[in-house]
């Protein structure tokens, strides 16, 4: 098999994403209602008319951006026929898209993944104090300078690599002067930009280690159940089967590096050819053809992109 499905992370929530979806057909409509239940909020307004700050926060974008991707997917198995087990070699997604890729192989039901990332989200948030952490694009360094800068910038505090995303694009997290220095440093070593984010805490750094134990909590309490296809594992960038194995990935996620370039290219040495990025945005697939040489990344989350799926030529 050649295709993988791919789920996206925080960052390419927008408002009115999914609404689309839920207009056009009952089971994305499903999903949606599935998400609101199990948080015992309507996530799905704030989803489709915002405000765009009450969408971003945290505890909120995260179950939003899984809802919309297993919309998709639930539409994909009715309209087209997708089957996972049988149509795809891997899944992977990019930091809270993990959730959703271990969701739409049957590890997670969606009500857990929702109640998951609410937790995950509010404790990411709660663990460093407003304007005490930061992150960085760092635009232009390989992993190896960008990782160099974070250590040198360090000096005591913490500064390290974040998400390694590929296409000389890897993100820096830590405590605040120290991803400042990290910038100035990459700068000095070459990096075309260093770019400090728009974001509400210092994620995928040691600083969330409160976050860990939250989720180390949290995900002890559910069941987890082997996914029909392998999972590409952020922390490990390679395939995980086993539910404790799965467990343990993601509480050390939330303190580690999203290997996204090297889940790509582990996804492309195994014979990965087609990138299919489900659900909002198209981050991912912009990436995957900067990583992987030759290979397609398709976005589909809307119902035009679905049309386009299941007007595709099979191979």
């Amino acid at each position: 098999m050649t295709v993988a499905f791919t789920f996206p992370g925080q960052g390419s929530q927008a408002v009115g994403m999914g609404k689309a979806l839920a207009e056009a057909f009952p089971q994305a409509r499903a999903v949606f209602d599935e998400v609101d239940s199990a948080l015992g909020q309507k996530l799905s307004a704030v989803m489709w008319e915002g405000p765009e700050a009450d969408l971003t926060l945290t505890a909120n974008a995260q179950p939003a951006l899984m809802a919309v991707s297993m919309a998709v997917m639930r539409v994909l198995e009715a309209e087209a026929g997708l089957d996972l087990a049988r149509d795809a070699a891997y899944v992977a997604g990019h930091s809270l898209g993990e959730y959703s890729a271990l969701c739409a192989a049957g590890a997670f039901t969606i009500g857990d993944a929702a109640r998951l990332l609410r937790i995950r989200g509010d404790a990411m948030q709660k663990a460093v104090p407003a304007g005490q952490g930061a992150m960085a694009a760092l635009l232009g360094l390989d992993f190896a300078a960008a990782t160099a800068a974070a250590a040198e910038a360090a000096q005591g505090e913490v500064c390290q690599a974040a998400n390694d995303n590929g296409g000389g694009q890897v993100v820096v997290s830590g405590s605040k002067a120290a991803v400042e220095r990290a910038c100035e440093i990459a700068k000095a070593k070459g990096a075309r930009r260093a770019v400090i984010l728009p974001v509400s805490a210092p994620f995928h750094c040691a600083l969330m280690q409160p976050a860990a134990e939250a989720m180390q909590k949290a995900l002890a309490s559910v069941d987890i159940r082997q996914p029909v296809v392998p999972v590409v594992a952020n922390v490990h960038a390679e395939a995980v089967l086993q539910p404790e194995a799965i467990r343990a990935s993601l509480v050390a996620q939330v303190t580690g590096t999203v290997r996204w370039r090297e889940c790509v290219a582990f996804m492309a040495a195994h014979g990965v050819t087609t990138f299919f990025e489900v659900g909002s945005g198209k981050v991912l697939s912009g990436l995957v053809k900067r990583i992987a040489e030759g290979a397609e990344g398709t976005s589909i989350g809307t119902p035009d992109d679905i049309a386009a799926f299941k007007a595709r030529p099979r191979s």
